[in-house]
């Protein structure tokens, strides 16, 4: 363990010390960094660049992205923008700021691009030359602004700002100037990560003539006690503007308190700019709809769509609506997988749009008027459609080996092409982990795949300890994603070998596959883990006495639960925001809607089992060192649920460590915390595995 914590932090100050100097008004970067070893360093991990918002031209020639690199010694971030033609070429920095540029897009004219900053002090919108020359504040509004959409005529912009519309304890009693407390009298005090504000993000439309300034619009939902866009990570995706100018499209959950918890009753609302009415597009549909998106000659609109209220990981479907009939359909009923992203063809009468099958998301083709979908595309990488460029695909491409780059691929031939090679400098010092698939038989006689990430240099004649991971969600798939935290490859360079089943309950393998976890905690999904580490173990080069388990959120769970029920299997365990004690999740979680579905509803109306599943009721069975980690701003699964397992764990004498993070949330999301998180995870796993 000395030798790899000595390693690691040699290795940082290495790192650091390469780090380009940051002038006080200049952004930073670490493309020129020179690694000391091939093998990732959680140094060399947040050192990456990462890729942002990605946006085409409106001519189809030139495409826009961010990048954000992280100064570990300042432990903050430096976002700034870069463009590279469609046709590939050198990448071309357009921003350098110490200011981060953020939501970059294309004026609709494609002669500006718009973005927001501020420079001026509270965030404003901004527009500049596609060169990055001649930089222009828009908007003056108070405050500030947190989102923007132009109307396709350029006469209008749509903008969020939080409104103020309910009162502090201290304006409703200003004799107590000092009073510091809160009075709630409902449910959704909190949400995700803070507390709630008495603000709510509201949406107006202000006049805009290009070249001119943008002041206070209207409020489209004045006195709403509702957010436009949904909190806590909607973002501009879930407004449109008609192609003509005279409508805006936005998604909200017009519920509050109890009502708002437990429901995913999202709709789309269409307000008419002449005179000033809103009209719900998707009354009685119950369940989560979003993310609308015109047909370019705006006939049509097309939506994200999920059919149950209150279930969250339901199938997401692609609805179409004829703009003038008001008739609706389901574009992908007989499409038994999740549908997202989509965007239209230069040929209206197709969509295309990515799904994850088998653990990768892919690119798929559908025909609007037969129904008939294709999947275009095939790799062990993670595709997410941006843009339709003639004769090619503008994606963005990720997988467990290499960090997200825009990609160009060619429909005919399927060949993929990096356009933006953001890390291409790091990458080429490094030794990556072989990656396997593997089919395995689970306990009840079914196929599983399962993701194993070799070490660097990994010899077939050794024997290796191994991780086996649990993916939370419950319902997030194990598909080619890289993580800043779960990341295989930075466990696999500290010589083990990593173990990832696509266990029950996670997308990519039909609804059936996806929705048996619900109701059943601690049941078959379970087993499905314990096949798939029997499955590795009894490989020749990996040593069955040190294996260890891992995982966050309801993979915190699954490791609470296996402490007490692996026979003696693991030798270390590692839960970060698990679900210990369900009781307890149930009543103090701020989603209600995401435990009521998963649980049968409360645990006052189960007497006949009472989440017999919850990790606490077998902490008698516990034997195995334990590291714990939790935020004290993580709402979801609230921080006590990991100080419980701690103190159960300590209290019978059992090894454990309890990691916390005042300031960090459901994630951990600053250089420094994370840098420590990973020094924790691997010297954990040490101590009791090697």
């Amino acid at each position: 363990m000395q030798r790899i914590f000595l390693f690691t932090a040699l290795a940082g100050l290495f790192l650091w010390s390469c780090s380009t100097p940051v002038q006080e008004d200049q952004s930073h970067h670490n493309r020129d960094l020179q690694l000391s070893s091939d093998r990732m360093t959680p140094e060399a991990l947040w050192s990456f660049g990462r890729l942002g918002s990605t946006r085409v031209s409106p001519d189809g020639q030139t495409v826009l992205y961010s990048v954000t690199y992280t100064h570990i010694g300042e432990d903050r971030s430096y976002t700034d923008l870069y463009t590279v033609p469609v046709t590939g070429g050198t990448p071309v920095q357009i921003t350098n700021t110490a200011l981060n540029e953020g939501q970059a897009d294309w004026r609709p004219d494609g002669r500006k691009i718009t973005f927001l900053s501020s420079a001026s002090g509270a965030v404003q919108l901004w527009e500049m030359n596609p060169d990055g020359s001649e930089r222009r504040r828009v908007s003056d509004i108070e405050g500030g602004i947190s989102g923007y959409a132009y109307a396709p005529d350029l006469r209008h912009i749509a903008y969020s700002k939080p409104v103020k519309l309910d009162q502090t304890v201290n304006e409703r009693y200003p004799d107590l100037p000092k009073a510091n407390a809160r009075i709630e009298d409902d449910l959704m005090y909190r949400h995700w990560d803070s507390w709630h504000d008495h603000h709510y993000s509201h949406l107006f439309v202000a006049s805009y003539t290009p070249g001119g300034s943008l002041t206070e619009g209207t409020d489209i939902m004045e006195g709403e006690r509702f957010d436009a866009p949904l909190k806590p990570f909607g973002g501009m995706e879930q407004v449109a503007w008609s192609p003509d100018g005279q409508e805006l499209i936005y998604t909200c959950k017009k519920l509050s308190g109890r009502d708002y918890a437990f429901s995913t009753n999202s709709d789309l609302y269409a307000y008419r700019l002449s005179d000033g009415s809103t009209r719900n597009l998707t009354e009685g549909m119950p369940g989560y709809d979003m993310n609308p998106l015109f047909s370019p000659d705006g006939t049509r609109l097309v939506w994200e769509s999920m059919a149950r209220d209150g279930y969250e990981a339901d199938k997401n479907r692609l609805f179409i609506m004829d703009w003038e009939s008001g008739e609706k359909r389901d574009l992908t009923i007989g499409f038994d997988h999740n549908a997202g992203s989509p965007v239209w063809d230069r040929d209206l009468d197709y969509l295309w749009f990515s799904s994850n099958r088998e653990a990768t998301y892919q690119l798929h083709l559908l025909d609007i008027n037969s129904g008939a979908i294709h999947q275009v595309t095939e790799g062990v990488h993670n595709l997410n459609t941006v843009a339709h460029t003639g004769d090619a695909l503008i994606a963005t491409r990720v997988s467990m080996s290499e960090p997200a780059d825009v990609f160009r691929i060619e429909i005919e031939t399927g060949n993929n092409s990096n356009l933006s090679r953001i890390n291409e400098g790091l990458l080429g010092q490094l030794t990556m982990g072989k990656l396997e698939e593997r089919w395995i038989k689970t306990s009840d006689n079914k196929d599983m795949l399962v993701w194993v990430i070799y070490p660097p240099h990994f010899d077939p004649n050794k024997k290796y300890p191994a991780i086996l991971y649990c993916q939370g969600g419950p319902q997030s798939g194990v598909s080619q994603f890289w993580s800043y935290r779960w990341n295989f490859q930075m466990m696999a360079a500290n010589d083990y070998i990593v173990i990832a089943p696509n266990r029950r309950g996670l997308p990519g393998f039909g609804t059936e596959w996806n929705e048996q976890i619900s109701g059943d905690y601690g049941g078959q999904n379970m087993q499905d883990y314990l096949s798939a580490v029997d499955a590795l173990a009894a490989e020749p080069y990996v040593d069955e006495e040190r294996l260890g388990a891992v995982g966050a959120s309801y993979g915190g769970f699954s490791v609470y639960w296996l402490a007490g029920n692996h026979n003696k299997r693991f030798k270390a365990f590692i839960s970060h925001c698990g679900i210990f004690n369900t009781d307890m999740m149930y009543t103090t979680t701020e989603e209600m809607f995401f435990v009521d579905w998963d649980l049968d509803g409360p645990y006052w109306e189960q007497a006949d089992k009472r989440y017999d599943f919850s990790p606490h009721l077998f902490v008698d069975q516990w034997d195995t060192p334990m590291l714990v980690i939790h935020g004290e701003k993580d709402f979801r699964i609230p921080y006590t649920q990991g100080m419980g397992a701690f103190n159960a764990a300590r209290i019978q004498d059992i090894p454990a460590r309890f990691l916390y993070f005042p300031e960090e949330n459901h994630w951990v999301l600053s250089a420094q915390n994370g840098i420590l998180w990973q020094r924790e995870f691997a010297g954990w796993l040490d101590k009791w595995l090697k």
